[in-house]
């Protein structure tokens, strides 16, 4: 299984880098996974500008990745359980996550996307959301696994 997350994260802080990290090499033990930031001087123009310029620079961004099965974390997709968030991993090989900007996802952009789910109705700094998104990945692994770490 190859699992990649995407975000448009800038730099930040090291110790969040080094939970990711600890999070990647456990989950790594189960399949492939990539971590790819994708930030770049339009994004960081595009937000300056408004909602609508961001959005489209996010999409503009990500769209050349969509391939296999993808998933967009956005504040507007389906919130599930570990369980329910587990059955992601029964059939699918490669699964592309989709971290949503500050301004979310246009419409178009979900529209291209296999499933749009939110991690909570709260919303999260680029670095938190990955670090729970990982959290969830190896937790949902692990449940497929039969790996005692969920409970």
């Amino acid at each position: 299984m190859n699992i990649k997350v995407f975000s448009i994260e800038k730099s930040g802080d090291n110790n969040i880098d080094a939970l990711n990290k600890d999070f990647i090499k456990m989950i790594s033990k189960n399949a492939s996974i990539e971590d790819r930031v994708l930030f770049n001087k339009h994004i960081a123009k595009a937000q300056v500008k408004g909602q609508s310029e961001a959005r489209e620079s996010y999409s503009k961004t990500y769209e050349p990745y969509l391939k296999g099965y993808n998933i967009a974390l956005d504040v507007e997709g389906k919130q599930c359980n570990s369980f329910e968030f587990s059955k992601i991993f029964d059939n699918e090989i490669n699964i592309n996550f989709f971290i949503g900007g500050a301004y979310g996802f246009n419409q178009e952009f979900l529209d291209k996307t296999q499933k749009v789910i939110s991690l909570s109705k709260l919303t999260f700094a680029h670095k938190i959301a990955k670090t729970v998104l990982y959290e969830q990945i190896y937790r949902g692994l692990c449940i497929k696994n039969n790996h005692p770490y969920h409970k």
